[in-house]
């Protein structure tokens, strides 16, 4: 044991701490045994622990991420609207329909609401599986053939996604299936806008989550999955995220909600909006494309031609909503790629986000985050006419 004079250059006798105080009343009042001021010591060194834990406040914080997911297919090219999915760090499924707190090590779940599959609305899917079909990174190839993401998706849904029915179909090109809860990085590009959340309202969306009616109302024009992604978005930012007439029609699209986001946080600089890249896997389709708005859709793909035969007036209202409001950046020039054993970097909170270069650069204030200049374009970022939805 550290002889009495030498004890002080222990952590103890730093000015600052208790112990440092309590030492000297000790050296002050002979007949205190050396046991006395350890316990003191330990007790300080207690309270110093809790006053760190209260600074640091780990339990409070907590990352979610809208996955905004490119079109692909044959359908991509009909609809180029894409998917939407929400990403949470501290809400992991229990069961695809069943929602819990995640335990240490473990890296969250994805959500979001599909047609066809069970008759549910929405359904949760481990990050890694959703996104490769196995619960082991390293397992992920490089590059894959369809033998391969059939053989990957086939032993996760034996495993885990039984439950769900025996009668559930994989899914084609006019029915959703359970095909597209798994393996989603084979398919097409996703891009991640991580941003903040807390734990407290993680629990309270698990609580609100498990207990309401999980029956599927799904449709195409009003009650899709970027609706489910907004309804989500508004638990945790509540208003923000309404419909648009413009340049939409109304319709909730995936990049509209993204745009949303990337607005509000332009705003909130506490939201730490970072976009993240996940590649497609290459080998088992094409590389997917770019997702589009309404108007988007309409002028660049071939629907544009029979409009201009059947109402010409329409197509050009259409087309100046499209180049006035329907071209939003929401992609920074250079985001950071996230493979299958990157994918920690969703769940920490960056210091002021460092790949800010971006197809139009942010304005000054707004240099905490990698967002596109949504002040370059007025009408985009602020013409946008929203229908309120309070009750939704």
């Amino acid at each position: 044991m550290l002889p009495f004079s030498r004890y002080r250059t222990t952590i103890c006798s730093l000015p600052f701490f208790p112990a440092y105080w309590m030492e000297k009343e000790i050296r002050t009042r002979p007949g205190i045994t050396m046991p006395l001021m350890r316990a003191r010591c330990k007790f300080a060194l207690a309270l110093l622990a809790i006053s760190f834990l209260f600074l640091v406040c780990p339990c409070c914080g907590a990352q979610a991420a809208l996955l905004l997911e490119e079109p692909y297919g044959f359908f991509g090219a009909l609809n180029p609207t894409g998917h939407t999915a929400i990403y949470f760090e501290h809400i992991c499924a229990e069961t695809p329909v069943q929602l819990r707190p995640c335990q240490p090590g473990e890296l969250g779940a994805v959500i979001s609401r599909y047609q066809g599959i069970g008759n549910y609305d929405w359904l949760a899917v481990p990050l890694l599986p959703y996104l490769y079909s196995t619960e082991n990174p390293s397992a992920v190839p490089a590059r894959v053939d369809r033998e391969t993401v059939r053989r990957l998706r086939d032993n996760y849904h034996e495993a885990h996604l039984e439950m769900l029915g025996m009668k559930v179909p994989e899914g084609d090109f006019f029915h959703g299936g359970w095909f597209e809860l798994v393996g989603v990085a084979y398919e097409r590009r996703i891009y991640a806008f991580r941003f903040n959340t807390t734990r407290a309202q993680d629990e309270a969306f698990i609580t609100r989550m498990n207990a309401g009616e999980n029956i599927s109302h799904f449709d195409l024009l009003y009650n899709n999955c970027a609706d489910f992604t907004r309804n989500t978005l508004n638990f945790y930012f509540p208003g923000v995220f309404g419909r648009s007439v413009f340049p939409d029609a109304g319709m909730t699209t995936p990049k509209q909600i993204a745009f949303k986001l990337t607005r509000y946080a332009h705003g909130h600089p506490e939201t730490q909006l970072k976009v993240f890249e996940i590649p497609q896997i290459p080998g088992y389709r094409r590389m997917s494309r770019a997702n589009k708005s309404i108007s988007e859709s309409l002028m660049t793909t071939g629907y544009a031609i029979p409009l201009v035969a059947m109402n010409p007036y329409l197509a050009g209202g259409i087309l100046v909503d499209y180049l006035v409001r329907g071209r939003f950046h929401l992609i920074p020039k250079h985001p950071d790629k996230l493979g299958p054993t990157d994918l920690a970097a969703l769940t920490v909170t960056d210091k002021p986000a460092q790949n800010l270069e971006s197809a139009n650069m942010p304005p000054a204030g707004a240099g905490t985050m990698d967002l596109p200049d949504l002040h370059t374009n007025r009408a985009a970022a602020f013409g946008m006419k929203e229908i309120a939805t309070p009750h939704e």
